[in-house]
């Protein structure tokens, strides 16, 4: 069975409806920074999901080249994941999604280097005839975090995220997003397949003690 990073770290990728506490270790992706509102139809935003998945994808099926990679074991692609925030704004404002700013990102396996990341995402552009050259490969160490499952519409967020500020409230601890910590979001649910009610986000911030 290919190796299932959802099924495998299930503190990073199952919380529960209330908020939760967890230290998130360093990890690689490819990602692609941008600006703008993510819902315009052929936009920066879903032009950079493209770019991410065909370059995760190369990796993925690089064992049926004469490409290898070191230490190389077959896995699912993990899910889109995005880093939000908007200049001058304190947490964020969705009613104005212009605004917004993003790193749009897929982690990556432990295996893959910088180099492979560069010849994925050269064949990825020759593939599939993309341009592929925003894309980066990204290492984030979050640290500690409070986490939670969001579920329904992408505009409801901001109740869930007051459940969240309430908790840290009561628990002593306090969100601490910067320029290099920032607003979190991993999504469980293909928005074209789910109905808005039902998908699935697990919202991640940054935080720290009092």
């Amino acid at each position: 069975m290919p190796f299932d990073f959802k099924k495998e770290f299930k503190e990073l990728y199952s919380p529960k409806n209330v908020p939760e506490i967890l230290h998130v270790p360093c990890m690689n992706y490819v990602a692609v920074q941008g600006s703008g509102d993510p819902n315009k139809e052929g936009g920066s935003y879903q032009q950079a999901i493209g770019v991410l998945y065909a370059i995760s994808y190369t990796i993925k099926m690089s064992y049926k080249v004469n490409y290898k990679i070191k230490d190389f074991f077959e896995y699912v692609v993990p899910p889109l994941e995005g880093f939000w925030w908007q200049n001058g704004v304190k947490g964020v404002n969705y009613t104005d999604k212009s605004a917004f700013n993003w790193i749009s990102v897929i982690r990556l396996p432990d295996f893959v280097t910088k180099a492979d990341f560069e010849w994925a995402k050269a064949e990825a552009q020759k593939k599939k005839k993309i341009d592929c050259s925003l894309a980066e490969f990204l290492t984030i160490e979050e640290g500690l975090c409070v986490q939670i499952m969001h579920v329904g519409a992408y505009d409801k967020e901001p109740e869930t995220v007051h459940k969240m500020d309430v908790y840290l409230m009561e628990n002593g601890y306090q969100n601490d997003m910067s320029e290099s910590r920032l607003h979190h979001e991993i999504y469980l649910s293909d928005p074209r397949k789910t109905a808005q009610e039902r998908r699935k986000t697990i919202i991640r911030h940054p935080i720290k003690a009092k």
